[in-house]
Order: C-alpha cells, then sequence, then structure tokens
C-alpha cells in the first residue's frame, strides 16, 4: 500500500499485517527496546480539524520512530487560503518523507494522496477514521485473543466512526451491527461497500434502528459523541434524537456477559454513554486511546520506513 486512507482499500492481510506490528512495536516499547526506523525521515502533519490524541499521539509515535514530526495547522500553510491542494502536494513532496493530515472533506484526502509523491494518512475526515479503527482492533485483540467470529455493535451517529467501524469488522471477519436514528443512518455508499466486504469475508452486517437489537450478544460495545466538530448548530435536536440511544447499565446488560465498552473519545458523559459504563470494569477506553499511539506507528513504519 502507497497510502493509508480507508480500510476498505486494504486486504486482510495488510490490516492483520498491520496489527502485528502495532504489537510487536508495543511489547518493545514496554520492554525498553529502541526501534528508530525511521530515523533521518520526516512527517508533515496537516491539522485543519484540531485533536488531542491525534497530534499527540502522531508526534510522539514518530520521535519514537526516530523520525521528525512537523505539525501544520490551517494557519500556517497556504492551503485554503488561494493555493491548491495539487501544488500543496508536489511542494511537500520535495520537503517530506510522508504527510499525515487531519480535515473535514474526504475528497481532500483523496486528491492529497492522488498528487503527492510521498506517503498519505488519513488521520482522520468528516466520512472515515480508519486511524482509530485499527487501534480498535487491536484492543479488542488483546482482551479477546482473537478478532475474527466476534460481533461488534455501534449505537450512536451513522458518522466516521461507524463507516470505519463496518470496513475494519468486515476486513477481520467480524460481525457488525450497527443501531442509528434513522435521520442520522450511514453514508449509503460506504454501507454498500461494506455489505460487498462483510459478503466477501462470511461475516454479519446488521442495520438497525433499533440498539437492543444491535447490541444483543455482542463482545464489543461501541459509542462515540452525538455532536461531532463542525455540529454544535444541531446540538439540542440531535440530544433530543439519540437519548434513546444511550450506552447504559441497561442497554449494555443486553450484551455478553464479557463484553468490552470502547470510545473513540473525547466522551461526553451523560449523554451517548453513562458513568458506570464509561466507568466500569468492562471499559477498555484508557488502552484504546493508549493504542492509537503503536497502531498509528505501525502504518508510519511500513509506508515510510
Amino acid at each position: 500500500m502507497k497510502d493509508f486512507i480507508s480500510l476498505h482499500d486494504l486486504t486482510q492481510e495488510e490490516i492483520k499485517g498491520l496489527l502485528t506490528v502495532a504489537i510487536k512495536l508495543k511489547a518493545e516499547l514496554k520492554n525498553g527496546k529502541e526501534h528508530p526506523m525511521l530515523k533521518g525521515k520526516s512527517l508533515g502533519m496537516i491539522f485543519t480539524k484540531s485533536s488531542t490524541r491525534t497530534r499527540v499521539s502522531f508526534e510522539v509515535g514518530m520521535t519514537q520512530l526516530g523520525g521528525y514530526p512537523l505539525f501544520l495547522s490551517s494557519d500556517d500553510i497556504q492551503l485554503g487560503r488561494g493555493e491548491s491542494i495539487y501544488d500543496t502536494a508536489k511542494v511537500l513532496s520535495r520537503y517530506l518523507d510522508g504527510i499525515m493530515i487531519r480535515t473535514y472533506a474526504h475528497q481532500d484526502v483523496l486528491d492529497l494522496a492522488e498528487y503527492a509523491d510521498v506517503p498519505v494518512i488519513n488521520a482522520l475526515t468528516d466520512l472515515l477514521h480508519p486511524c482509530q479503527v485499527l487501534a480498535d482492533l487491536m484492543t479488542a485483540q488483546e482482551y479477546k485473543g482473537k478478532l475474527e467470529g466476534l460481533k461488534l455493535a455501534y449505537i450512536g451517529d451513522g458518522n466516521n466512526m461507524a463507516h470505519s467501524l463496518m470496513y475494519g469488522c468486515a476486513k477481520v471477519g467480524m460481525d457488525c451491527a450497527v443501531a442509528t436514528p434513522a435521520a442520522y443512518c450511514c453514508d449509503t455508499e460506504v454501507v454498500e461497500n461494506a455489505k460487498e466486504d462483510f459478503k466477501n469475508a462470511g461475516s454479519e452486517l446488521i442495520i438497525t434502528e433499533d440498539p437492543a437489537k444491535a447490541i444483543a450478544d455482542a463482545d464489543v460495545v461501541y459509542t462515540d459523541t452525538w455532536v461531532s466538530m463542525g455540529q454544535e448548530k444541531e446540538k439540542e435536536e440531535r440530544l433530543k434524537t439519540f437519548m434513546p440511544y444511550q450506552v447504559n447499565k441497561e442497554l449494555f446488560a443486553k450484551a455478553k456477559e464479557d463484553a468490552i465498552f470502547m470510545h473513540c473519545l473525547p466522551a461526553y458523559r451523560g449523554f451517548e454513554v453513562t458513568d458506570d459504563v464509561i466507568d466500569g470494569v468492562q471499559s477498555v477506553i484508557f488502552d484504546e486511546a493508549e493504542n492509537r499511539l503503536h497502531a498509528q506507528k505501525a502504518v508510519m513504519a511500513m509506508l515510510m520506513a
């Protein structure tokens, strides 16, 4: 693979390879072993959409790999202020060994990858969030010992997390159930792509408006914020619509007894999830957050080493 844009683009073997590298790099770090495989290389990190976890995990990860991370906010570059993506991609390719971008429009990432001569990593768009889901799959594997045959239930907004979770689950042989309100369902094209992936994998995709149906017998329960960045004006209406989709103790009890709870963070407690679930013994949110570091290091190592 030249770029890391969508899990839908990757084969099962490629995703398994990334997970294997991520787990190895994590173990080496815990044992004090350095892995400077990107020594002398640089990663440009374009942020038009801010984030705590993405910036810190990529900067620290690139440093641990021996490379140099360069933060580029929308105020630091000419992209969006008249310069074309084509020109930006061509110029940055002369300076950098890789480009990471976290932005709104997914087409911007596709265009950047098309024109850049170095690898491009999608750190989030409004359509997809593949880096997070790679970390989620890594976390599920650590806790469950396998991925194939597990069921993940996603409850909430049909957003970039729901989309990438569908793609990721299909590629590793997991079943996936997605419960969203009708007005906030997943992107039609993504669902059709995912259905094909699930068919090829021999696993099951369930799309429903019923959170109880989705969560039944789930090994992994997942939710995300109901109001993403840029949707603040819709907050009041969204909160009303999504309250029946809150992951609380009663709903979580419908999953398997040993189910784990995941959230990509930041979490808005008392809305999409209650304290007794997110702080409960089955919550793995902080291991999941840590694994962003290791999963993204695997992506950078595989693309740039």
